[in-house]
């Protein structure tokens, strides 16, 4: 079972994610609603993996993405877009992001994306 963190200024689609992930078996340590509260999230409880929302009030994910990348490189990240912000993901992933799953997200993407990188 794996700890993770997820990132969406909207609860709704937190609670989604949330049901997908809880549904594989996996722990929701940490929620956050923007880019601050994700980094500081994420300093506090150190997730397996974190899920990122891209477009976020305070905060970008994009900037997120980039504080987080500092103070633990190796962090396993999945960008979560809305259709027609391939240019933003393509920055998110040159900067690190591990993978992205685009809204409305098909549940099994979701599973694959997380299952892969946590090598499960």
């Amino acid at each position: 079972m794996a700890r993770l963190m997820i990132v969406d200024d909207s609860m709704f689609m937190r609670l989604m994610i949330k049901n997908i992930l809880s549904e594989l078996g996996h722990e929701i340590v940490a929620e956050a609603s923007n880019g601050l509260e994700a980094v500081s999230q994420f300093l506090q409880h150190s997730p397996d993996l974190v899920t990122l929302d891209i477009t976020m009030p305070e905060m970008d994910g994009i900037t997120a993405l980039k504080e987080i990348k500092k103070y633990n490189s190796d962090s396993k990240i999945v960008m979560v877009s809305a259709m027609g912000q391939q240019s933003f993901v393509i920055e998110a992933i040159s900067l690190g992001a591990n993978d992205f799953i685009v809204k409305p997200f098909d549940k099994d993407r979701v599973a694959d994306a997380v299952q892969k990188l946590l090598n499960l």
